[in-house]
């Protein structure tokens, strides 16, 4: 069946149909990562966008559950080069097709998803439409495409009740904003009791809990949309409980304490990104998924400093707070799809709640 992809600006791409064959408008993204297509579809962060993947064959080794990053895929779309007919692995358990299909997630397989990313490249991110329908009409969708919004989406995704993982070691309060599963791992494996709240706990809920240290996640969305998860935030930050925050989570303290954030023209998604810790002078590369960054230029000096910095355009990728045991990154320190470089970012937090990484 035919599909095509309708760009707010009229570029009008034709391919096929993969996955559900329903009608979707969403924000257009790229993520340039070689493999990890299954926890790309599940990482929450992805909801309200249609995902377009830069290596050209996706698919090739099939669905692993084991590797998903939540409990189902947040991708309004999925947009690809070309899509593996015959996946061969020795864990695969299923296609990407039937997934689709299964979590009704329309796609587009066959259009050169390399024109699509050099064009998002240099008019930046843009909304657009799925459709199967070949007697579309340009001059009603286009009004539709421009008017598009993502919206509050961290409602979308979060968890609806708190759940504890782990059953001993220091004790970690991780809210949910959108966050990937391996975040709450990367903790259990460290030792940590982890207790997963939803977005709009309150602070007093959490401080009550008495934790050893708060974990802020990565999420979806404009982070200014989250005003009311923002007020609590600026109360943990006053309290001295040592504070690790990923992605929104990062972008949320920020906004928290006085900083200013902005959308980028084309965001950064995938597992290649190079990231340098102004302490040392080294630089990791790390997975990475955000449209919006912090703006340094409007962070108060008393409050934090710039801690990384992205080494391809300079932007803001993680900031030190002055006077506290706050830490916080743009980027994916549990990096799934991408390189474990950054993972020692867990071990300053457990040094930082008072041990060592076997939280004895």
């Amino acid at each position: 069946m035919k599909a095509f992809l309708i760009l707010e600006d009229g570029h009008i791409y034709e391919g096929t149909s993969i996955g559900s064959d329903r009608e979707v408008i969403s924000e257009i993204v790229f993520n340039t990562s070689m493999t990890g297509y299954l926890e790309v579809l599940t990482d929450p962060s992805y909801a309200g966008q249609a995902v377009t993947m830069t290596y050209p064959l996706i698919g090739n080794y099939g669905i692993c559950f084991d590797d998903m990053e939540s409990k189902k895929p947040w991708p309004d779309g999925y947009i690809v080069r070309e899509l593996s007919r015959l996946p061969s692995n020795f864990r695969c358990e299923g296609t990407i097709q039937d997934f689709l299909k299964k979590h009704d997630i329309p796609g587009i397989a066959g259009i050169d998803t390399r024109a699509l990313t050099k064009l998002l490249r240099e008019k930046g991110t843009m909304n657009g439409m799925i459709t199967t329908n070949s007697d579309y009409n340009l001059e009603e969708i286009l009004p539709k495409l421009r008017e598009y919004q993502v919206g509050d989406v961290v409602d979308k995704v979060t968890c609806t009740e708190k759940k504890v993982l782990g059953t001993d070691g220091y004790r970690v309060a991780l809210l949910d904003f959108g966050a990937k599963d391996n975040i709450a791992k990367s903790l259990v494996n460290r030792g940590c009791q982890v207790t997963v709240y939803p977005a709009h706990t309150s602070a007093e809920e959490i401080l009550a809990a008495k934790p050893d240290g708060i974990m802020l996640s990565n999420g979806p969305g404009d982070p200014k949309s989250c005003t009311e998860i923002i007020k609590e935030i600026r109360k943990l930050y006053e309290s001295d409980v040592p504070i690790f925050a990923i992605c929104l989570g990062h972008q949320l303290m920020a906004l928290a304490t006085g900083a200013d954030t902005y959308k980028l023209k084309y965001g950064h998604r995938g597992g290649n990104h190079p990231v340098k810790d102004l302490e040392t002078g080294k630089v990791y590369i790390s997975s990475q998924n955000h449209g919006y960054v912090v703006d340094t230029d409007h962070l108060p000096a008393e409050v934090a400093g710039p801690a990384f910095i992205n080494v391809n355009d300079g932007t803001n990728e993680g900031l030190k707070y002055t006077g506290k045991n706050i830490f916080t990154v743009q980027f994916h320190p549990e990096a799934c799809p991408g390189p474990q470089d950054s993972a020692y970012l867990f071990d300053r937090f457990i040094a930082m709640m008072g041990g060592d990484r076997t939280c004895h």
